[in-house]
């Protein structure tokens, strides 16, 4: 799509229908396949070795934060632990309704599961599946993990990993291949293009050559009644993630107003109107390229995206990109509805990078 054609909606065709591509879907479908591999690798952890999950401080953007959980097996019987209060920085810690969440998905309060200052539980190590549960939703809901591409691992003693399945979409801690490698392809030999084809397709659990794509060559994700596109610019390099959040709106003084408020609680992007359509952006550096600040942003935007149609929608009228929205379905569990943010913003997660 040309920048002289972003002041009108253009008709997309895709190699594959948009409907079928929704992310929202994608992302539990991902979920869903990192709890299954997790059940794996707990029922056959060795005795004595111990396996670390950590969301990736540096693409989620909480800082010196370290949201994890740790599980080690001892004796035939599995313990885990879940980081607490004391090993967070304040602007960080647990809210009461997370903690409650902790409790109520059975994890004890420090201390009483020989945990020190971590929640704590222990369970028969046969126990897999009912484990890998507990600790999908406690990095995804209670966490805040978008993706389990935000999750690094790391098992000890280095033997230990040979006998356990990879972790789906989560990356190991490896000597010399920090950061995402989306399973050891070295994306720096890649041209831009490719390297945002390669972490779409990763992340949409898709080959990159069938990922859906507009006449211009913009990426397309539905996102519930919204449509993201992600384009990659050469001059500067860049990569836009952006969406055409209403058409047929008439834009007036209150409208702008309205954006411009919106823009000034955005950290970064912004919302705007361009003719009759108003359209949100984020965009990610193309220079020195890091596919997790992508994938954040396609995450952020898409439920950016999904909210602001319909709450603008209902001020100002207008189309949104689908009217007729279909709702994701998968495993009980993988797709309940997130729990409010660690830090009380219960706004979608958004806060870690809006």
């Amino acid at each position: 799509m040309s920048d002289e054609a972003m002041d009108k909606p253009a008709e997309a065709t895709f190699v594959d229908d948009p409907a079928e591509m929704d992310l929202g879907a994608k992302v539990t479908e991902a979920w869903l396949d990192f709890r299954r591999a997790l059940a794996s690798a707990l029922v056959n952890l060795p005795d004595g070795a111990e396996l670390e999950l950590t969301l990736d401080p540096s693409a989620s953007g909480v800082g010196e934060a370290l949201f994890g959980v740790t599980v080690r097996a001892v004796d035939g019987a599995v313990q885990a632990y879940a980081v607490g209060n004391p090993s967070l920085p304040p602007e960080h810690r647990l809210n009461r309704a997370a903690i409650g969440e902790l409790i109520a998905l059975g994890w004890s309060p420090p201390g009483v599961v020989n945990s020190d200052q971590r929640f704590g539980l222990q369970q028969p190590v046969g126990d897999g599946t009912r484990l890998a549960g507990v600790l999908t939703r406690t990095l995804r809901d209670v966490y805040g993990t978008p993706h389990p591409a935000f999750l690094v691992y790391d098992v000890q003693p280095d033997g230990a990993r040979e006998a356990l399945p990879t972790l789906a979409a989560a990356r190991p801690i490896t000597a010399g291949s920090p950061g995402y490698t989306d399973h050891h392809i070295d994306l720096s030999s890649l041209t831009l293009p490719e390297q945002v084809a390669t972490v779409m397709g990763a992340m949409m659990n898709t080959p990159p050559e069938s990922l859906p794509l507009d006449r211009d060559g913009d990426i397309g994700i539905r996102s519930g009644s919204a449509m993201v596109f992600v384009r990659v610019r050469d001059d500067p390099p860049l990569v836009d993630v952006f969406s055409p959040v209403l058409t047929d709106v008439s834009a007036n003084e209150h409208l702008h107003v309205r954006l411009a408020e919106l823009t000034h609680r955005m950290p970064i992007g912004r919302l705007y109107c361009i003719g009759d359509t108003v359209w949100a952006s984020v965009p990610v550096f193309g220079r020195d390229f890091q596919a997790t600040h992508l994938m954040l942003a396609v995450q952020v935007m898409t439920g950016l995206a999904d909210e602001l149609d319909d709450r603008l929608h209902g001020e100002f009228g207008g189309k949104r990109f689908f009217t007729d929205t279909d709702t994701p379905t998968g495993d009980d569990d993988a797709a309940a509805p997130p729990s409010p943010a660690p830090n009380g913003d219960d706004d979608h997660h958004t806060g870690m990078y809006l």
